[in-house]
């Protein structure tokens, strides 16, 4: 489709079953997550839960909605791409992407435990693993480490083991171990972050209690884009990147059409209700100036995103195709990018697909394979 290679800014691996029981710290070994099986198939089972991780919609990329279940499912069945990294190639040349920012999926849901020393002692294993996966094929499988943010000093602590393990980015939990992510507390963890270059990720399903309790079962998919927007609007009203305007923070998964009403609002309540913000945490722009430059989301069938473009910045827009997830547009991404994208300049998809996601994540487009 194009003279340049597209890359996806939002996919996933499948946790093997030795991710955790192979990498965590040995006090810990009792408690690792891990796969079980019944006859209702098989399930991710994390310590802590009520909860556990169905197999059925983590790895059903391609498959009819007919045969999405949540139980049923095997983990000899799901894309072997998940959890080999010589089997992820094949995957992404069906699919015309050339690279992918990988994000945990089994991580996710440890994201909402509540016991953050056992949150970090699984993100320090995920890290230690997904660092071993992508370094079969280190530029075009670009890997998101974990934090668990028990404390600011010990997020710069992870940041720099991050970063030093080979690893492009981080993602972050929706609820901190300290005050919330506005607080003054961690100013110096957004300034170690821009420092080492290392994006941070907020990813839909990694915030507690943002999800309807009313209503039709499918009305908590619509709503899952909720908590990403609540953290965005904490870091732009909460005065984060007034103070540290170089902060580049990712809104991954949540869609993108909704961003130029997102943006209007927060430009009405501020115009109306600045009274409102604490002393000493005035900002020097409206929002919508903020979230347009320092906030990149990440979308993958989002029809209204690409109609929208001219609405907000789409400099700061990045296409994904969200493999192996039920979500995904896998394998049928370029065909679905030809009625989508139809109308944005040349200039704008290329941005859109490549060189947006390039230019944050620092990728080598000379070393990818042209698409």
């Amino acid at each position: 489709m194009s003279d340049y290679p597209i890359i996806s800014a939002d996919s996933h691996i499948t946790e093997a079953p030795t991710t955790y029981t192979d990498y965590i710290d040995r006090a810990w070994l009792d408690r690792a997550p891990r796969i079980q099986s019944s006859d209702k198939g098989d399930i991710y089972w994390i310590d802590g839960n009520k909860i556990p991780v169905p197999l059925g919609i983590v790895a059903a990329a391609g498959k009819p909605a007919e045969q999405i279940r949540m139980l049923g499912t095997r983990f000899e069945d799901l894309h072997r791409g998940g959890w080999d990294p010589q089997a992820r190639l094949a995957d992404q040349a069906r699919d015309g992407v050339a690279a992918e920012i990988i994000y945990p999926t089994v991580g996710m849901a440890i994201c909402n435990h509540r016991d953050v020393d056992y949150k970090r002692a699984c993100f320090e294993a995920y890290n230690r693993w997904i660092a071993e996966y992508c370094s079969a094929h280190p530029q075009r499988l670009l890997g998101c480490g974990q934090t668990a943010m028990r404390t600011p000093d010990e997020g710069i602590a992870d940041l720099q083991a991050i970063k030093a393990s080979g690893l492009r980015g981080v993602m972050m939990p929706g609820h901190p171990g300290v005050e919330d992510y506005d607080s003054t507390v961690y100013d110096e963890f957004w300034e170690a972050a821009v420092a080492l270059g290392l994006p941070l990720s907020f990813h839909i399903l990694t915030t507690r209690d943002s999800a309807p309790t009313r209503g039709p079962r499918m009305n908590a998919f619509l709503s899952v884009i909720r908590g990403c927007q609540d953290i965005m609007g904490t870091m732009v009203l909460g005065g984060v990147f007034e103070r540290h305007p170089k902060l580049r923070i990712v809104c991954v998964e949540a869609d993108a059409g909704w961003v130029p009403h997102y943006m209007y609002r927060m430009d009405h309540a501020f115009k109306r209700h600045r009274n409102w913000l604490p002393p000493g945490q005035e900002l020097s722009k409206l929002p919508s100036e903020y979230f347009a430059e320092n906030i990149y989301t990440t979308f993958q069938d989002d029809w209204v995103a690409f109609k929208t473009v001219n609405l907000m910045n789409w400099h700061r827009l990045m296409w994904a195709n969200d493999f192996p997830h039920s979500d995904s547009t896998w394998p049928w991404s370029q065909e679905m990018l030809a009625e989508h994208a139809n109308d944005l300049t040349p200039e704008q998809r290329r941005a859109i697909l490549c060189d947006n996601v390039a230019e944050l994540y620092a990728i080598d487009l000379s070393a990818l394979t042209t698409h």
